[in-house]
């Protein structure tokens, strides 16, 4: 199995109620599976890691508890919360007006969190960019391109991936060979004894 130097991930964060964005066709649900956050927590991601690696994993605003939550879970610690941020654009250019709880999202941020003493390969890559929104969920290749930027050409898989991308891993139910990602083990009282 490879050990990765760098980790893109864009988890399918499972939301508690439905209606995520104003009908029941516009929530995460309708879209792909979503997973809760103890089966994230789950993943031995730690596993797949070099002794030094970047985590880059996009989260959701409503649920930022959550998401340093897992990236704990995964065994890195968080260096930026807003390490990455999309700014979200129409075909027309204009500012996307997006879901929101409190606020109208028109934009994503990614963590950047490290494991070990990875070095980045580049201080140049610039954390906010203007993109147009694609299909639900989907990140524009730039961000790709800026973790490669971030890591140099290193060994890396894209966690959650819905499609295959040249030069990368991916792990995700929609895409052709997939990673494996297990489990962690969970030990009960009666295997400590």
């Amino acid at each position: 199995m490879s050990k990765y130097k760098l980790i893109y991930a864009d988890p399918p964060w499972s939301f508690n109620n439905k209606k995520t964005g104003g009908s029941m066709r516009s929530g995460a649900d309708a879209q792909y599976n979503t997973m809760s956050i103890e089966d994230l927590k789950n993943l031995d991601v730690e596993s797949l890691c070099d002794d030094d690696c970047i985590l880059v994993m996009w989260w959701v605003g409503s649920q930022p508890q959550e998401a340093i939550d897992l990236v704990k879970a995964w065994g890195f610690t968080i260096k930026n919360m807003n390490g990455l941020v999309w700014r979200k654009l129409t075909k027309n250019m204009l500012d996307f007006f997006g879901m929101g709880f409190w606020t109208r999202a028109g934009s994503e941020s990614a963590i950047i969190a490290t494991k070990g003493k990875p070095k980045p390969a580049s201080r140049s890559v610039r954390a906010v960019s203007s993109h147009v929104v694609g299909k639900h969920s989907e990140k524009p290749q730039h961000f790709r391109d800026a973790c490669i930027e971030l890591a140099g050409d290193v060994p890396r898989l894209e966690m959650f991936s819905r499609g295959n991308f040249k030069g990368w891993d991916v792990f995700g139910n929609e895409c052709k060979n997939s990673v494996t990602i297990k489990n962690k083990v969970k030990l009960t009282e009666e295997d400590l004894k």
